[in-house]
């Protein structure tokens, strides 16, 4: 009898497909990542948070913490932090970091601003006129400066807290020279609007924040880009292994966190119609604090937009209410440090309890002395 031949609509072995069965478990993991319980977590412990800080400062001064016109407050000053925090975030997926985003957005804010007392000293009717293009193009000089950032992260390969120090100095340095030191006036009329608007009694500014929130969490968690950036983060050699283009994304990574960037410098004048090459030199600290505390990982690889989100409110509500008691920024700063020790305890003594092996009881009539040798294997 002659020996018969394999079937050909046979279904291969596993063993015969290695590649396959590397993407499969990949994509397996993958999706895992896109839904780590940290994330959850971190919304989950901001959402306390909040609720806590709201209760502790109503209960310390209620006429003042309660009034409309902190709660606007509070409402009109989180948005523009809010949104670099974002930045930051996605930044932050990767594994790395991003410390110019305050700079780059300051600069945003000088370009428009100079832009527009350029143009205004001339013709004021048509400086309102280009009021949209002038904001354009400090958008796209925070992109520039966020595409600046990751080429060389992802070209020449400098370590992301490195480059991005030496970035922050020299957009500074520019901001410095151009202004001359001193502060700019003069914003497009239609950012005054912006920043005076409310749609029920909810500043426009907050809605925009919102809105930008929203985004960003689509792109990360619903997009093959997101996906691309947490894999990067999470795993390096595994997002090589997976064909995944490591500069691209890096490169899109800073590049997005500029244009958020630049759309904060877009808020700040919206707020106040100033520009300065020093404002906001404490949120640089302050936004890394709120994307940690929003379940953020340092190291990359997972991250809640949501949770970035009401870490900016919780900071913001607590900033108020240091104000509406009393205290000072240095207490504030001290508080900022507190909270972010006291979480990052709160998380490594969860990782421990969580990565712990959990003891099994052998069943009746097994060798205990067999059972712990391949506990102590395992």
């Amino acid at each position: 009898m002659s020996q018969k031949s394999p079937r050909r609509d046979e279904a291969p072995s596993s063993t015969s497909h290695p590649v396959r069965q590397f993407n499969d478990q990949v994509g397996s993991w993958t999706r895992r990542v896109a839904r780590p319980t940290g994330v959850q977590r971190g919304a989950g412990r901001m959402v306390v948070a909040l609720l806590l800080a709201v209760a502790l400062f109503t209960i310390l001064n209620p006429r003042v913490f309660l009034s409309p016109i902190n709660l606007q407050n509070i409402a009109v000053a989180a948005p523009e932090i809010g949104i670099i925090a974002i930045a930051m975030m996605l930044v932050m997926l990767t594994g790395g970091i991003d410390l110019s985003l305050v700079a780059i957005a300051n600069f945003s804010a000088i370009t428009i601003s100079t832009l527009h007392t350029a143009v205004a000293a001339s013709d004021p009717g048509l400086a309102d006129n280009l009021g949209f293009l002038i904001v354009l193009a400090g958008i796209v000089a925070g992109m520039l400066g966020g595409a600046f950032n990751g080429f060389l992260v992802s070209v020449v390969g400098i370590t992301p807290i490195l480059a991005t120090l030496a970035t922050m100095q020299i957009y500074n340095g520019i901001a410095i020279v151009w202004t001359g030191g001193s502060t700019l006036y003069g914003a497009p009329t239609m950012l005054g609007a912006i920043g005076q608007a409310a749609v029920a009694n909810i500043p426009l500014l907050f809605i925009i924040f919102v809105f930008t929130a929203v985004l960003v969490a689509v792109l990360v968690n619903r997009t093959a880009l997101g996906r691309m950036i947490q894999l990067e983060g999470a795993n390096t050699v595994a997002a090589r292994y997976s064909a995944i283009p490591r500069r691209a994304v890096l490169m899109k990574t800073y590049t997005g966190g500029g244009l958020l960037a630049g759309l904060a410098g877009v808020l700040f004048l919206a707020r106040n119609p100033t520009a300065s090459a020093d404002y906001g030199s404490s949120y640089v600290l302050l936004v890394i604090v709120i994307a940690v505390l929003g379940g953020t990982n340092p190291n990359g690889g997972f991250a809640s937009v949501f949770g970035v989100v009401l870490a900016t409110l919780t900071l913001q509500v607590v900033s108020s209410g240091f104000t509406a008691i009393r205290l000072s920024s240095y207490e504030y700063a001290i508080a900022q440090g507190v909270i972010l020790i006291t979480v990052m305890i709160i998380d490594s003594i969860s990782s421990t309890r969580t990565k712990r092996p959990k003891k099994t009881k052998a069943p009746p009539g097994a060798d205990t002395t067999t059972s712990d040798a391949a506990l102590v294997r395992t």
